[in-house]
């Protein structure tokens, strides 16, 4: 299975945010876009009218890490979303919220933070095209990859084989090569990217 890359602009500069964009794209098969409210997460960041502003041809790969994700879906359609991922722990009826991402016409994505079982995703799978996994505590950039996410996406591949696995904090050259060898294909990477003096080289190098 194809490596895929997602370059996630929370530890771009946000000042010349579409020329760090700009600097990614043509190595890149996403851009993933984290979003914040100081709620479900300690951290805000931002929203879809920041969204909105995002020029790229690559697909938005949108993380919503908010409260009552339902209340959004719409408006992250319109600001350009093609991959909508929502929280197990965000939401009180998951199935119906991934059914309405799909019926907007987006990939439906859903992540998990670290502490919660993988096992509790086996009954909406079939309805998820995406899962992301959540390898760090949400909310913050450059945290150190947590080793337990590894069983997490093992146990996702063997149950769902043609499902996209992503992976989300910690991500280098290093911890790539234990998610794919794990069973992720999706490897969202912050800090690894976007602190780089060759960008190229280094998306390179997870794959």
């Amino acid at each position: 299975m194809r490596i895929k890359v997602s370059s996630s602009i929370l530890s771009a500069d946000f000042g010349r945010l579409n020329e760090e964009i700009a600097t990614v794209e043509k190595y890149s098969d996403y851009i993933h876009v984290d979003v914040m409210d100081g709620h479900f997460v300690p951290n805000i960041t931002i929203g879809a009218c920041v969204v909105w502003g995002i020029k790229t041809r690559l697909p938005l790969d949108v993380h919503l890490m908010i409260d009552n994700p339902e209340k959004y879906l719409e408006e992250f359609k319109e600001a350009g979303a093609k991959i909508l991922t929502v929280h197990f722990e965000a939401c009180k009826n998951l199935k119906e919220v991934l059914k309405r991402i799909k019926e907007l016409g987006m990939k439906a994505g859903v992540s998990i933070k670290p502490k919660t079982n993988v096992e509790v995703l086996k009954p909406i799978l079939p309805y998820a095209d995406w899962v992301l996994v959540m390898s760090v505590e949400p909310g913050f950039g450059g945290q150190q990859f947590m080793e337990s996410s590894l069983e997490k996406i093992k146990w996702l591949r063997k149950n769902a084989p043609k499902l996209d696995i992503a992976v989300d904090g910690g991500i280098n050259e290093k911890t790539a090569k234990l998610c794919a060898k794990a069973g992720a294909n999706v490897l969202v990477a912050g800090s690894y990217i976007f602190k780089s003096q060759n960008r190229k080289k280094t998306i390179e190098s997870l794959r």
